[in-house]
C-alpha cells in the first residue's frame, strides 16, 4: 500500500527531529518531559509542516498510555462524548488515563472544546492538542487555561535541506533506492519553497522523483515542472494572515520602506484582498503619523481611491506608493496616544457638564440663569486668542495632546508654546 514520503520520513525519536531546539534539545522543556515521564495535557501550536502530530505521536508511544486520535474536521461532538465517556471507563478500571489527539484544534466549536473540559480536570484524559492558529483567540479559556502551550517554529532552509538529503540517501524508508541525485542548488530551491514545511518539501521532492527514471540527475526542467504554480504559504482567515499585516505596520512604522514594501507584496500576491490593505494603510496614516505629516491621511486615502477605482493589479501601485511614503515619513503617535486617553477618561469619569461660557443662551431664561456669561469672542482679540477656560471645571489644566518634534509637528509644537504665552498675558490683563 502506498504511503506518502513525509509520512514514512517521521522522526521517529527525538534526536531525529528537525529544529525545534529550544523543545527537544538537551535541555528542551518537551525533552526533559519525555525523560521524566510527566505528561500533562498540552497544545502545540505552530505553522504547517513543523512537526506538531508527529510529536503528539512519540508522546503516545513513550507514555504506553491508551491512544485516541481525533480530526476536528471530521469528528462531531457525538463522537467526542462517546469517547470521553469511553475514556473515563477505562481509567475507572486500568487507573491510566487516555491521550486524546486533536488535530487542528482550532477547528472545533466551544461545545465540542466543552466536551473535554470535565475530563481534563478529573485526569481521565491527558488533552494533547495540534493547531496552526493562535490558542489564545481559538481555544476556549477554560481550558487553555488547563493546557501548556508549547510554540513550534517553522523549519528553517537549512533543516529542510538536511531532511532532502537524508531522504535521497534513506533507501529504507526515503528516496535512496531510487538512487536520485540532486544539486545543492536544487534542494536550496526546495527549501525555499517550501517556506518552512518539511510536509511540503518532501512531497515536492517526492513528484519530481516520479519523472525521472532510477538512477538519474534531476534536471531543473522537472524541478521546474513541479513548482509551476505553486502558491505561497498563507491563509487570509488564519495566523499568518495576523502576522504578515503586523510585518507590514511594523516596517512602516520603523522607517523601514523596503521591508514594508517587500511585506506588501507578499501579501498581494498570497491572495490578500487589496481594499482590506488600503483601509489598514489608512488607519497607519493615522496611528503612526499623525500631524507630523497631515498629508499622509490624504494620501493614504488617494491610494485606497486608486485602488478601488483602477482595481488589481494597476492599483497596486498606488498601494507600493502610499506604504513607501508612510514608511519614510516622519513618525508620531502623539494624536493617537491623546485620542485613546481622552476616550479611556470619558469612559470612566462622570460626564461633566459643559461650563456656561461654552453654552448658548438660546431664551431670555437660559441667559438669566447665567448661559453663555463670561464667553470671549476670539476673533474679538489680538491672534484670536483669548484666556478663556474650555475644559470642564474639573479637568481645567489637563493636557492630552502633546506633540513631537518631527516634521509638521515640530511647527506645532512652537504654535502651541506661542498660544501658552498669548493666553498667560491675556489672563494677566
Amino acid at each position: 500500500m502506498y504511503e506518502p514520503l513525509a509520512s514514512r520520513m517521521r522522526p521517529r525519536n527525538l534526536d531525529d527531529f528537525a529544529g525545534q531546539e529550544k523543545l527537544v534539545g538537551e535541555k528542551g522543556s518537551l525533552r526533559m518531559m519525555f525523560d521524566g515521564g510527566e505528561l500533562g495535557s498540552m497544545v502545540f501550536w505552530g505553522p504547517p509542516g513543523c512537526g506538531k502530530t508527529t510529536l503528539a505521536q512519540m508522546l503516545a508511544e513513550r507514555s504506553d498510555l491508551n491512544f485516541k486520535p481525533f480530526s476536528a474536521v471530521l469528528s462531531g461532538i457525538k463522537e467526542v462524548r462517546e469517547a470521553m465517556q469511553q475514556a473515563k471507563s477505562d481509567r475507572e478500571q486500568s487507573q491510566r488515563p487516555t491521550l486524546v489527539f486533536v488535530d487542528e484544534i482550532h477547528r472545533f466549536n466551544k461545545a465540542q472544546q466543552d466536551a473535554f473540559l470535565p475530563f481534563v480536570e478529573a485526569g481521565d484524559i491527558v488533552l494533547v492538542g495540534a493547531t496552526t492558529e493562535n490558542p489564545s483567540f481559538e481555544i476556549i479559556g477554560p481550558l487553555l487555561s488547563r493546557l501548556t502551550v508549547h510554540i513550534l517554529e517553522s523549519l528553517s532552509e537549512e533543516d529542510i535541506v538536511a531532511l532532502l538529503r537524508t531522504t535521497l540517501s534513506d533507501a529504507e524508508r526515503g528516496l535512496g533506492a531510487r538512487r536520485l541525485e540532486a544539486s545543492d542548488e536544487q534542494l536550496q530551491m526546495i527549501a525555499n519553497v517550501a517556506s518552512g514545511d518539511a510536509r511540503r518539501a518532501y512531497t515536492i521532492i517526492e513528484a519530481a522523483a516520479r519523472q525521472c527514471d532510477v538512477g538519474v540527475t534531476l534536471t531543473d526542467g522537472n524541478l521546474q515542472k513541479v513548482l509551476a504554480g505553486r502558491a505561497l504559504l498563507y491563509d487570509k482567515d488564519g495566523q499568518k494572515h495576523y502576522d504578515l499585516i503586523s510585518a507590514l505596520h511594523k516596517s512602516i512604522r520603523s522607517s523601514d520602506p523596503d521591508a514594508a514594501l517587500y511585506w506588501l507584496v507578499r501579501m498581494l500576491r498570497s491572495g490578500e484582498d487589496p481594499m482590506f490593505l488600503a483601509r489598514r494603510l489608512v488607519r497607519m496614516a493615522s496611528e503612526d503619523i499623525g500631524l507630523a505629516d497631515p498629508n499622509a491621511l490624504r494620501l493614504a486615502l488617494a491610494a485606497k481611491d486608486a485602488m478601488h477605482f483602477l482595481g488589481s493589479p494597476e492599483g497596486e501601485l498606488a498601494l507600493a506608493e502610499i506604504t513607501i511614503y508612510l514608511a519614510v515619513a516622519p513618525k508620531s503617535n502623539a494624536v493617537y496616544t491623546a485620542f485613546n486617553e481622552v476616550n479611556k477618561l470619558v469612559q470612566q469619569e462622570v460626564a461633566h457638564d459643559v461650563p456656561l461660557q461654552l453654552r448658548n443662551a438660546h431664551t431670555k431664561l437660559m441667559k438669566n440663569k447665567g448661559w453663555g456669561q463670561g464667553h470671549d469672542y476670539a476673533h474679538d482679540h489680538p491672534n484670536a486668542i483669548v484666556a478663556m477656560d474650555c475644559l470642564p471645571d474639573a479637568l481645567v489644566g489637563s493636557k492630552f495632546y502633546n506633540p513631537t518634534n518631527y516634521g509638521v509637528e515640530e511647527r506645532i509644537t512652537k504654535r502651541l508654546e506661542l498660544i501658552a504665552r498669548l493666553k498667560a498675558s491675556a489672563k494677566e490683563n
